[in-house]
C-alpha cells in the first residue's frame, strides 16, 4: 500500500426523527427527539470537535431541525414562567406537584423505564434501584397510592440524567453535581436539569453549523418529512426488485410527483434556515431512489446523493457490468449530472450492529483492517470511495458509555493513519473523482435494497390506503378554493407528515407491539388532524387499529439491520 495514493473514506451520520408533535393539541407524544438531542446529538459533534483533522458529512432531516428549535423555544419559556412545557416528561420533572391520579402516576413510570437496560439503567445503581422499585409496583399497581412524590421526582431525574450524553457528564459540573447527589432530588434541583437540558437543545445547530463553516464537516439534508419519494411517485416502482409484491388496492398516490417536489423544496428551505446555505447533497430518505427522483434532486441542484449497496450491486447487475471487481466508487447515471454513492453495508453494518460488545481499540483495530483489505483488492482503482452510511444516534446507547470510547478511537486512528483519506462526498466532487456510468438504476432503499420495509404487506397497504384516501380528500378540499392561504399552508404541512416513511416502517408482525401501537395511534392521529385542518369530518376507519406488530427486533427488539431506523422502543 505505501506506494499508493490513500483511499478514500467518507462517514456520513444520518440524524433522523419524524414529527412526533400532534399539531392539534401541540403536545409531544413521543420524546425522543430531545432525549438524543441531550445524548447523541450533542456527543457526536463534541467528538468532532475534539478531533480537528477528522471529516465527516451529517445529515438532518428538516422535522428533526424544526423539532430541537421548539423544544428548545418552550424550554426557555417554561424557565421564565412564561408558558408551559408541551411535553408530558419534561413538564413532570419540573412540576411542583406530582400527578395525584394512578393511572397518570403509572404512565411517568413506565416512560421513565423506557431505555436500554444493559447500558443506561444498570450502569447507575441509584437509577437501578429506582427501576426495580417501579417494576414491583408495576406488578402490583395497588401500590401506586403508596408512591411519595419524592420517588417519582427522583425518578424523572435518574431517566434524564442516563439519557445525558457521555461528554455532558464528563464536562458540565451541574451534570456532575446532580449524579453524584444520589437522591432527594428538590425542585430547585429538577429546574437546574431541565436548565442544561435546554442549553443543549438550542446548541445543537449552532455547534453543528460552525464546524461545517469551518470545512470540518459536509451538512447535507433529507426532504422534509423523509418520505419514500420512489414510491410517493409511483408505488409501481416496488416491482423493480420485488416483481412479486403486493401493491395498494388504491392505486398509484395521486400527484406523487408534485407532493415530491414540495419536500424537496421545504427540506431546502428549513436547512437554510437554521444552517443558512444551501447544501449539496441529499441524503435520500432509507437511502430510497428511482430514475425518477434522481431527476428531481438533479433538478433541484444537488450535486451528490446515495443509497445502499444492494441498489448498486442490482442496478450493475441490470445494466451488464460486473460486480467482481472494485464497486467502491461514485457513479452517475447515463445521461444524468447527479453524483451517487453507495454505502458499504458491511463496514456500516459492523458499527452498527457488531462492534457494541468490542473492546473500543479492536473495534477499530477491525475497521481499519477491512479498509486496509477493500484498499488492497481496490488498488488498480484510481477514484476509489468507500461511504460508511449509518444512523448517527440509536446505535450508541447499545455502546459502553453512548459509543465515546469508540468514536474517540476511530476518529483518531483514521485521521492519523497514512493510507486512509477521511473526508467528505463534496470534496470528492471538487476533487474531480471519476464517475463510473449505470445505464439503468434498479428502484429501491438501503433496507435489502427493496421498499419492502414500507410497501407489500397488508398492514402497510393499508396504511397506504388510508393515506392516498386522505391525499384524494386533500385535493377534493384544495380544488374547490375554500381554505384560506393560511389554512392552505397548514394542509400541505400535515399532509407532509402523514407522507413520511416512519409510519410505514413500523407497520408488520415483526416490529415490537409497543411500538407500533405507538406509531399506530400517532398515524391515525396525523392523518385526522389532517382532515380536521381540511374542515372535514375524519372517516370512521381511522378509528380502527391498523398493526399490533408482535415480533422482536434486532438488538433485544431495537434494531433492524440494514435500517436507519436503529430505533429504540422499537
Amino acid at each position: 500500500m505505501s506506494g499508493e495514493a490513500p483511499i478514500k473514506l467518507v462517514i456520513c451520520w444520518h440524524m433522523h426523527q419524524p414529527s412526533y408533535r400532534d399539531a392539534g393539541s401541540g403536545c409531544y407524544r413521543l420524546p425522543w427527539t430531545y432525549l438524543h438531542g441531550i445524548k447523541d446529538y450533542v456527543d457526536m459533534i463534541a467528538l468532532l470537535e475534539n478531533a480537528p483533522a477528522a471529516h465527516a458529512v451529517v445529515n438532518f432531516t428538516p422535522t428533526l431541525l424544526e423539532q430541537l428549535s421548539d423544544y428548545a423555544k418552550q424550554i426557555s419559556n417554561a424557565m421564565e414562567r412564561q408558558s408551559e412545557l408541551g411535553d408530558p416528561l419534561l413538564a413532570a420533572l419540573i412540576a411542583e406537584q406530582m400527578p395525584t391520579q394512578a393511572e397518570a402516576r403509572e404512565e411517568l413510570i413506565r416512560a421513565a423505564l423506557r431505555t436500554n437496560e444493559k447500558r443506561l439503567i444498570n450502569r447507575f445503581p441509584s437509577y437501578r434501584h429506582l427501576v426495580d422499585l417501579a417494576k414491583g409496583v408495576l406488578r402490583n399497581p395497588a401500590m401506586l397510592a403508596y408512591l411519595s412524590d419524592q420517588y417519582l421526582a427522583d425518578l424523572l431525574v435518574w431517566y434524564h440524567l442516563a439519557w445525558l450524553g457521555e461528554t455532558v457528564r464528563l464536562n458540565d459540573t451541574r451534570a456532575k453535581r446532580l449524579m453524584a447527589k444520589l437522591h432527594g432530588y428538590t425542585l430547585q434541583d429538577r429546574r437546574e436539569l431541565l436548565a442544561l437540558i435546554g442549553e443543549l437543545l438550542a446548541g445543537v445547530v449552532p455547534r453543528y453549523r460552525k464546524l461545517a463553516e469551518e470545512g470540518r464537516v459536509e451538512l447535507s439534508v433529507t426532504p422534509y418529512a423523509h418520505p419514500i419519494i420512489p414510491l410517493l411517485i409511483d408505488t409501481a416502482t416496488t416491482h423493480e426488485a420485488l416483481p412479486e409484491a403486493p401493491l395498494p388496492a388504491a392505486g398509484r398516490y395521486p400527484g406523487g410527483r408534485e407532493r415530491s417536489l414540495w419536500h424537496i423544496e421545504e427540506g431546502v428551505r428549513v436547512f437554510e434556515k437554521y444552517f443558512g446555505f444551501r447544501p449539496m447533497g441529499c441524503w435520500p430518505s432509507e437511502g430510497s431512489l428511482s430514475e425518477e427522483t434522481l431527476t428531481l434532486f438533479a433538478d433541484s441542484g444537488f450535486r451528490w446523493t446515495a443509497s445502499g449497496e444492494t441498489v448498486l450491486r442490482n442496478s450493475l447487475h441490470r445494466s451488464e457490468v460486473s460486480t467482481h471487481g472494485c464497486i467502491h466508487r461514485p457513479y452517475r447515471l447515463d445521461r444524468q449530472p447527479l453524483t451517487c454513492f453507495f454505502r458499504d453495508d458491511g463496514l456500516s453494518d459492523l458499527i452498527g450492529f457488531s462492534y457494541a460488545d468490542w473492546h473500543a481499540e479492536d473495534a477499530v483495530n477491525n475497521f481499519i483492517h477491512h479498509l486496509e483489505n477493500i484498499a488492497t483488492a481496490c488498488r488498480h482503482e484510481p477514484d476509489r470511495v468507500v461511504s460508511v452510511i449509518m444512523d448517527g444516534e440509536n446505535a450508541w446507547e447499545h455502546y459502553p458509555e453512548n459509543g465515546y470510547h469508540f468514536l474517540e478511537a476511530l476518529y483518531r486512528r483514521l485521521a492519523e493513519h497514512p493510507h486512509i483519506e477521511l473526508t467528505t462526498f463534496s470534496r470528492c466532487i471538487e476533487e474531480k473523482i471519476k464517475a463510473q456510468t449505470l445505464r439503468h438504476l434498479v428502484a429501491g432503499s438501503w433496507v435489502y435494497g427493496t421498499f419492502s420495509t414500507w410497501i407489500g404487506d397488508r398492514d402497510k397497504n393499508r396504511a397506504w390506503e388510508l393515506l392516498i384516501e386522505a391525499k384524494h380528500a386533500f385535493d377534493q378540499v384544495i380544488a374547490i378554493g375554500s381554505l384560506s392561504k393560511e389554512q392552505r399552508t397548514l394542509a400541505e404541512h400535515q399532509l407532509a407528515l402523514c407522507e413520511g416513511s416512519d409510519w410505514f416502517w413500523w407497520f408488520g408482525d415483526y416490529n415490537p407491539s409497543e411500538s407500533v401501537q405507538d406509531f399506530d395511534q400517532l398515524y391515525r392521529l396525523q392523518l385526522k388532524t389532517l382532515y380536521h385542518t381540511l374542515e372535514l369530518s375524519p372517516p370512521a376507519a381511522l378509528e380502527q387499529v391498523i398493526s399490533c406488530g408482535g415480533g422482536e427486533a434486532e438488538a433485544g427488539g431495537v434494531m433492524r439491520r440494514g435500517s436507519d431506523h436503529i430505533a429504540h422502543h422499537g
